[in-house]
């Protein structure tokens, strides 16, 4: 990613923040200029909370050639306390912990750099809660 395009995504990397309509309450993760659901175009800016749980979980096994190394991997659809669903990985945790319902909360964490001396990006990750 260009280090440009990597700067304007922080405050949704770095801080979690969403959008929230106005007019009719619908969340927006990433932020939009107009809401899918009334088309209004006044949106209140907000952090979403870092915990949720897994609504569905797959285990990559053969990745693209950029992840080769971190396979096999978990990745999961989690829908957060604020009612947003995002696309993450999950670590920290056997396969066999798997499941539908699983509370996580989310950490940032480093996912890449490009080349040796290039530009590190980090993105959320979900970790188990633990009682």
């Amino acid at each position: 990613m260009p280090p440009a395009r990597a700067w304007r995504s922080y405050p949704q990397t770095y801080r979690l923040e969403a959008a929230r309509c106005r007019s009719c309450g619908t969340v927006h993760f990433p932020p939009r200029l107009i809401c899918r659901q009334c088309q209004s175009r006044d949106f209140e800016t907000f952090r979403m909370q870092r915990t949720g749980k897994v609504v569905t979980h797959t285990i990559i096994r053969t990745p693209a050639a950029a992840f080769a190394g971190d396979a096999p991997f978990a990745v999961a659809i989690v829908e957060m306390d604020d009612g947003v669903r995002l696309t993450t990985q999950l670590v920290d945790l056997d396969f066999e912990e798997l499941k539908v319902g699983l509370p996580v909360r989310l950490e940032l964490r480093r996912a890449f750099s490009e080349g040796d001396a290039g530009v590190i990006h980090y993105a959320y990750k979900a970790i188990p809660v633990r009682s």
